[in-house]
């Protein structure tokens, strides 16, 4: 049975809809009978990430720059801005990009929502957060990030996207909410990005060692992306302001996370430590009694389940005749 429409959305904008966070938000979109219109640059996503919708009648892409000004073909009532390289190789490969998408990207998907009168949610990240000294991290903790290390180009362009997103609301009544996306992981990612978990599966399927940082001991939540996506609009059709935390609460240590993908992909793989990046977090989990409480969200895949996922579907990319090296997914 096809899914009843969603009343509060007939059409949304969803920037940086080619990535990986993106790609699955356009998708849920369709499922629950709302047009989107998917905006991508392709520096970091690919249109290949939504080839499963493309034949579907509510779906548009557009390749659009969104750190220039840009107009859609009819005013939406959704507008989702995720557009941003998002692992640390594509940021620090593409650092004035990165800052130009957090900055005149957000600007213009702001005015895009201003002139349309539609609902903005600004996709930020648990980065804002830097290095905490609280944890587990609230919405009211402030951060401790450093404003010109190699992480910079990323951490500050969602802060300052979080100030302009707050600004707007305030200079013109834009209705704007901003989530803060934790570490998001799930079929479609790239297995050369650079983060965890897609690194750690590659590695394990094809028989190389893991490479862990430092001693492994730093620890991430994990989040498996449909909750990522239900958390997201959860909080569009909400109406809050935010920010708002959206993660899995519960931790897990680097070293830890290896030796369990070892274990469920049966590798052989054993692992190698290596230098820590610079101004690599020690820790970094969600307090998620905001999401739990407004918009009665929580997580619900388990850990071991989404690696499973995770595992089958880059196993079948693996076997596939027509493997691609693809560019890192756009967006959180």
């Amino acid at each position: 049975m096809a899914p009843l429409p969603d009343p509060r959305w007939r059409h949304a904008v969803v920037t940086g809809g080619a990535g990986f966070v993106g790609s699955h938000l356009c998708a849920a979109l369709l499922a629950q009978g709302t047009d989107v219109t998917c905006l991508d640059d392709f520096s970091t996503g690919l249109p290949d990430n939504t080839a499963d919708l493309h034949d579907h009648p509510g779906f548009t892409l557009r390749r659009v720059d969104v750190s220039r000004p840009f107009t859609v073909d009819r005013p939406p009532d959704l507008v989702l801005h995720l557009a941003s390289p998002a692992s640390p190789a594509d940021y620090l490969r593409l650092p004035l990009h990165t800052l130009d998408a957090g900055s005149l990207g957000t600007r213009n998907a702001l005015e895009l929502a201003r002139r349309s009168g539609a609902r903005f949610v600004l996709a930020s990240t648990s980065e804002v957060y830097g290095d905490p000294h609280e944890h587990p991290q609230s919405e009211a903790y402030w951060g401790n990030v450093n404003p010109v290390g190699p992480r910079s180009v990323y951490d500050e362009a969602k802060r300052f996207g979080e100030a302009l997103t707050t600004a707007h609301s305030a200079a013109h009544g834009t209705d704007t909410c901003i989530v803060r996306l934790f570490n998001t992981y799930g079929p479609g990612m790239r297995g050369h990005d650079g983060r965890a978990v897609p690194t750690f599966v590659r590695q394990a399927l094809d028989g190389e060692p893991l490479t862990v940082t430092g001693d492994g001991r730093q620890s991430r939540s994990l989040c498996y992306v449909d909750d990522t996506v239900a958390g997201i609009l959860a909080a569009a059709a909400h109406g809050m302001r935010g920010p708002v935390n959206i993660g899995n609460p519960d931790e897990i240590t680097m070293l830890d996370l290896a030796r369990r993908i070892i274990e469920l992909t049966g590798s052989a793989s054993q692992i190698r430590f290596i230098a820590r990046p610079v101004d690599d977090p020690a820790v970094r989990c969600p307090d998620i009694t905001l999401a739990r409480g407004k918009l009665q969200w929580e997580p619900r895949t388990d850990m071991a389940d989404g690696l499973r996922r995770t595992i089958a579907w880059f196993r079948a990319r693996n076997n596939s005749p027509d493997r691609r090296s693809a560019p890192s997914p756009s967006g959180t």
